[in-house]
């Protein structure tokens, strides 16, 4: 397999590295990743092997239902020479009240990578990931958290780059509330595209009816990158507001922070905003070639139209095929695949 002429930061060094929210990251090793993805792509296009891992074991761990996720790890890790075990928490001692210290710990003497998904419970998920992070010896992957959704938005930006080239600063990207009646979703992934965005210099507007605000210190967090990154972040109350002359359009649905305590007062509260949807219209006020993303899946008819999700401008399924990739470079970097 082809390796890249240069590495910006040396991957051997990202060996036994957690990645639980992409601002643990570097803007330089975020670039590392997406490059080593982008060359694993091609590798697995050109039918290439790249067993880069072999005989090793990623442990994942989920707290909530997965689709995308399991697949693009489970399949990543038999490419890359391993073998990835899933474990449904309910079926585990996890359910009985395991503590994140003893798990941590036995998994790491099994094992060589541990990905977890735990984002139901705002205030939950990411402590406790890092509580199993700070006990294991093995690097811990966050598969989505009540904070984050790291490995969604590595590939949203992986996308953003193979449709808008590398400099992606002055790009307006609305990232909106949508009404779907079918559950309250997490709000990791408009947070982690609110922090991970603007350090890309891309100017990041969040639009969402009231009581659907985001986790306050994610918030504070997300705008501190974004000064530093000299992108920017900015809220309204208003869809339309927020489509207007984007250049990305990411609307999608999550619920209120105490949803998850109350979900079907919660759903009946967002039923208030069933206007609140991606149709033709409101693509319309975006530019003519704006794009339009989502992590999927996609409540159709009431986050999005047919003719929205299935058109010309929709790059949801390059969004859903690099998950894979970017799974395969996380777990390639993090678990030694790179290593002298």
């Amino acid at each position: 397999m082809a390796t890249a002429t240069k590495a910006a930061v040396d991957r051997a060094s990202l060996a036994g590295r957690d990645y639980i929210e992409t601002i643990d990251w570097t803007v330089e090793e975020i670039d590392e990743a997406i490059a080593v993805a982008t060359e694993l792509k091609d590798a697995y296009k050109g039918g290439r092997p790249h067993r880069l891992l072999p005989d090793k074991t990623l442990f994942m761990l989920f707290l909530d239902k997965s689709t995308r996720t399991r697949n693009a790890f489970e399949s990543g890790m038999t490419q890359l020479g391993g073998h990835a075990i899933y474990l449904d928490a309910e079926k585990t001692q996890v359910a009985h009240g395991e503590s994140p210290k003893d798990m941590g710990i036995i998994l790491s003497t099994y094992g060589h990578g541990f990905a977890i998904r735990h984002d139901l419970a705002p205030y939950e998920g990411s402590a406790w990931m890092r509580e199993i992070a700070r006990w294991a010896d093995i690097p811990v992957i966050n598969l989505q958290c009540d904070v984050d959704h790291p490995t969604q938005t590595l590939a949203d930006l992986m996308t953003l780059r193979e449709r808008r080239g590398a400099n992606l600063r002055g790009l307006r990207v609305a990232v909106s509330w949508a009404y779907a009646p079918s559950y309250a979703k997490p709000l990791s992934v408009p947070q982690g595209l609110a922090t991970l965005l603007p350090r890309y210099g891309m100017d990041v507007v969040v639009a969402h009816p009231p009581g659907f605000e985001l986790m306050p210190e994610a918030v504070e967090k997300a705008k501190a990158a974004a000064a530093a990154g000299g992108g920017s972040l900015t809220f309204c109350d208003d869809m339309d507001e927020a489509f207007e002359g984007a250049d990305v359009v990411y609307p999608k649905s999550w619920g209120p922070i105490d949803a998850f305590a109350h979900e079907a007062a919660a759903l009946a509260e967002s039923a208030a905003y069933r206007d609140w949807i991606c149709d033709e219209r409101r693509m319309a006020l975006a530019k003519a070639d704006a794009l339009y993303m989502h992590c999927l899946p996609a409540d159709r008819g009431t986050e999005v139209t047919d003719a929205v999700i299935d058109g010309p401008q929709s790059v949801v399924y390059q969004e859903a095929e690099n998950r894979m990739h970017t799974g395969k470079a996380l777990m390639a970097l993090t678990m030694g695949g790179f290593a002298a």
